[in-house]
């Protein structure tokens, strides 16, 4: 597995998380792409092409969060946008990549399918020691886990376990 990294990406209007794990599960980059104020849907083109000059597709195994089909209001179509343009982008480009249920990445952080998205801090850093202020970097911390233990299943909880086996490898 030399040279693979596991990429987490949790797309969102403000901004979209993104964190890269090397083949040992370590760290290598974590940022967040702010939105910009473009009109849709070139702010979507914008963050998909700002995304893309930070992976290879040649290495690169990406787990993106999968819709939220429970959300409702005005921002649930820009969700929908800036979700399918980012989608494009790694289809156009041959990145292997999956997606992963807001339900199953709490799951995974938590024990638990249900969770605010701030209460993933303290376990998250608990369980991996990882800490962000952002809340989507934090998610897209737990999507780069879920890639990473796909291939590396040493040390997994049973509930980890259950969620792996619901998804299909990247």
């Amino acid at each position: 597995m030399n040279n693979i990294r596991f990429v987490g990406i949790d797309p969102s209007l403000k901004s979209t998380g993104i964190v890269i794990l090397d083949e040992e599960g370590k760290v290598v980059e974590q940022f967040a792409i702010a939105a910009g104020k473009e009109e849709d849907p070139l702010r979507f083109m914008k963050v998909a092409n700002r995304i893309r000059k930070h992976l290879d597709p040649s290495t690169d195994k990406v787990i993106i969060e999968a819709f939220s089909f429970g959300s409702k209001g005005a921002g649930v179509s820009k969700m929908y946008g800036i979700g399918w343009t980012i989608r494009i982008m790694l289809e156009q480009n041959g990145f292997k990549w999956g997606e992963v249920a807001p339900t199953a990445l709490k799951k995974f952080a938590t024990g638990k399918g249900q969770a605010k998205k701030e209460d993933l801090v303290l376990p998250v850093y608990k369980k991996w020691g990882f800490e962000s202020t952002v809340n989507d970097i934090t998610d897209a911390f737990v999507l780069s886990r879920i890639g990473y233990h796909m291939y590396n299943h040493e040390g997994l909880l049973e509930y980890e376990k259950e969620v792996l086996k619901k998804l299909k490898k990247v």
